[in-house]
């Protein structure tokens, strides 16, 4: 076994689990590093704390002076806290989050020191932003980027640092990040859903989405993970033969969570509290080494910055345990990727979940309608929705039968469907007393009832309805959920302007009773909507060509799924909800085709340098053992030997040919890289690593792991799978 493998295996097994002791009741420093609204009273004035308190739930500005106010006061509580620094933490399009640490400390002219920190400091500062991916928005020497607060999302101290979520844009307005047009399309679907929800409540002022997301996550030993280059430098394993136990007898799911991977959690979850995250469900995945967490349903934005803190905390946490997280979709081959199901839905500021039936049949007819225009919203924007999704990660991972395929549907169930087949029918125009009796008590009034045996058993839909919210399934686990919150967010609320428009309509121009336009314009959205239900098997060949008939979507690569982002529909959807301009749409397109050439260029980089000094060596240097030993049996037996060779020559013959194989398709994948590195458009250089270069990893894999299923085990270079999912 090569040195740097056999002293991984060694230090693993070593490994004694990290002792986590907990005597405080979580409740008690829940929020304890977050200057939420409990410090907010004890440390700001009741003008500036009402400031904040308006600026979040109205989005009014907040004025110098007044920011002054709250800055000392937020230096005040930050000191207390043992903080020497301070930052604006925000999110740009490398799909994780930045900083950049300003302490304090100042001196004045005299030469004295003080701590300082301002209104200037807390509501905008000027990162040197010129290495950020910008998609074209501005020139490397137009370094200028600007951040601003984010008053919606509490600041929170992380180590000794002040952290202060904000908005990155450009210095024209551009927004250079996922927050701000996340920030945008969420005031998007308040105005659009507090418009819809007032004709059944007149006292709702704002609709808030939430999100709940569930974060699934590899932990590996840190040793063994530090021993293979592809899972330090493409997180994922680019080669490895499956063990021959993997996750076959479903022992790991929900299973006893081993010591290692307990204190971990334990761990993880105090610094979550400490900090406002309200982590509260753990398990066993199905892969073994895998895991999941979720927290309890917050406010959409708050969610997303909750998540992205999460992996950050857990990365820094698991180093302590010893451990490696991974977030790839797919470090493994052969087994379970990772997912982040983005659980959506909409909740008033009277504290009613509107995906969630109520008590009457008006409360249900207002489930229903926003409902259906969710689900007319998916159908007319499925192909964005995927695109979404759409990563060079992603791509191992969706449509490998542990995760939703590329194709998006949704799933409602049988009950639901019933439902919404009865209000199909729904007469045109004005509504019997009868029919409309009839719908009332026999259709709406029935929903509750219905939803209490309406669990979803479907895991291979996209997009499932699960009892009180929409669950989006195909989100990666490395992804920040902001671009799909954005996408989703986005389609709804145009769809609910829509729906009011003709709603409006139906009163004013043909008189009819309000429930009688709603019941009227649901109907026609269920029959519009229709082709995008499906309750069935996702991987069935039969759906797939049934989905075709249907005309939906199933762009299968990143490259394909990407084009619809640019298309006239999808920049005049973006525009007129005032979510991001053609210039912002345009960028993200770019920045997002750039990583994915840039994540495909890296791992045929290190396929290169797995194949030729670590795979090709091994590999060789078996073959001279049996041809050594072939030569040795040879003398002794002479002319005769192949009978007495016969194993040594057929293993040595198959490794020549898996060597020959390797070698070669690694050269002809260099070749191709380079030929995709020619391309001087963007789109045409990410088809030809889509189609023309990754085609390769497959083929050199193949090879890879049959010589490691053929070399001595211990001359192999590499930690094997039953080492990195098994040693814990």
């Amino acid at each position: 076994m090569s040195t740097q493998r056999t002293n991984a295996v060694l230090e693993s097994g070593r490994r004694k689990p990290v002792s986590v002791v907990e005597n405080t009741r979580r409740s008690e420093f829940f929020g304890s590093h977050v200057f939420n609204e409990e410090k907010m009273i004890q440390y700001l004035t009741r003008d500036a704390f009402e400031s904040v308190k308006n600026a979040i739930f109205t989005g009014s500005k907040i004025d110098r002076k007044m920011a002054d106010q709250i800055a000392e006061s937020m230096k005040a509580w930050a000191l207390s806290m043992g903080a020497t620094h301070y930052t604006h933490w925000f999110q740009p399009l490398t799909g994780a989050t930045a900083e950049k640490h300003d302490a304090f400390f100042d001196l004045l002219p005299d030469g004295r020191a003080l701590e300082k920190f301002g209104g200037g400091q807390l509501v905008q500062q000027e990162p040197d932003a010129s290495s950020f991916p910008s998609g074209g928005i501005r020139n490397t020497f137009e370094a200028r980027g600007y951040t601003a607060w984010d008053p919606s999302s509490p600041a929170f101290i992380y180590g000794a640092t002040l952290c202060i979520p904000t908005i990155f844009v450009s210095y024209t307005g551009e927004a250079l990040d996922n927050k701000a047009p996340l920030l945008r399309a969420l005031h998007a679907v308040d105005q659009a859903a507090t418009g819809v929800a007032r004709y059944f409540d007149k006292s709702v002022n704002k609709v808030m989405a939430t999100l709940g997301w569930e974060q699934e996550y590899f932990l590996v030993d840190k040793a063994l993970a530090a021993s293979r280059p592809d899972l330090v430098l493409t997180g994922r394993t680019l080669v490895g033969q499956a063990a021959a136990k993997g996750q076959q007898l479903d022992d790991h799911y929900f299973g006893v969570i081993p010591l290692r991977a307990i204190n971990f959690m334990k761990d993880l979850e105090v610094e979550c509290t400490k900090l406002g995250i309200p982590v509260k469900t753990r398990h066993n995945e199905v892969a073994p080494n895998q895991f999941e967490l979720a927290p309890v349903f917050e406010e959409a934005n708050l969610a997303v910055d909750h998540n992205l803190l999460l992996m950050d905390i857990m990365e820094k946490i698991a180093d302590r345990h010893d451990l490696k997280v991974l977030f790839h979709e797919k470090p493994f081959a052969g087994i379970n990727g990772s997912g982040k199901h983005n659980n959506w839905s909409l909740a008033t500021d009277t504290g009613v979940n509107l995906l969630s039936p109520g008590s009457t049949p008006m409360k249900n007819l207002q489930f229903l309608t926003f409902f259906v225009n969710t689900i007319k919203a998916v159908d007319t924007y499925e192909e964005l929705l995927r695109a979404s999704i759409a990563s060079a990660t992603n791509d191992h991972r969706l449509g490998a039968n542990e995760a939703p395929p590329a194709i998006f549907s949704i799933f409602i169930g049988e009950q639901l469907s019933a439902v919404l087949d009865e209000l199909e029918g729904v007469s045109q125009g004005k509504l019997s007393p009868e029919e409309k009796t009839e719908l009332k008590l026999n259709v709406v009034g029935k929903i509750p009832e219905i939803l209490l045996d309406n669990t979803d058993r479907n895991r291979t839909s996209p997009f499932a309805f699960t009892g009180n919210k929409f669950e989006m399934r195909g989100v990666g686990a490395k992804m920040n959920c902001a671009k799909p919150m954005t996408v989703l967010n986005t389609i709804v609320a145009r769809q609910l302007i829509e729906f009011k428009k003709e709603v409006d309509k139906l009163i004013d121009k043909k008189k009819l009773k309000k429930d009688e336009a709603i019941f009227n314009v649901l109907r026609e959205y269920i029959k519009a909507s229709k082709r995008i239900r499906f309750d069935g098997d996702g991987y069935s060949e039969s759906w797939q060509k049934e989905a075709a008939k249907r005309k939906l979507s199933n762009n299968k690569t990143t490259p394909e799924a990407l084009e619809v982002v640019v298309s006239k529909s999808s920049l005049n959807l973006f525009q007129e909800m005032q979510v991001m301009s053609e210039v912002e749409v345009r960028a993200r397109h770019e920045v997002d085709l750039e990583t994915y050439i840039l994540q495909t260029q890296i791992e045929g980089r290190v396929f290169n340098e797995l194949v030729n000094t670590h795979i090709i060596p091994a590999a060789i240097g078996y073959q001279n053992k049996l041809i050594d030993n072939i030569r040795g049996v040879k003398e002794i037996y002479g002319s005769g030997f192949k009978q007495h060779a016969e194993a040594a020559l057929a293993i040595l013959e198959e490794i020549s040919g898996h060597l020959a194989a390797t070698h070669k398709k690694s050269e002809a994948m260099t070749e191709a890289r380079k030929k995709a590195n020619s391309e001087v458009d963007i789109r045409k250089k990410a088809q030809a690593y889509c189609h023309e270069v990754r085609p390769y990893f497959e083929d050199i894999r193949y090879h890879c792991d049959k010589l490691e299923q053929l070399v001595e085990d211990k001359d192999w270079p590499l930690a094997k799978y039953r080492e990195l999912l098994f040693i814990r």
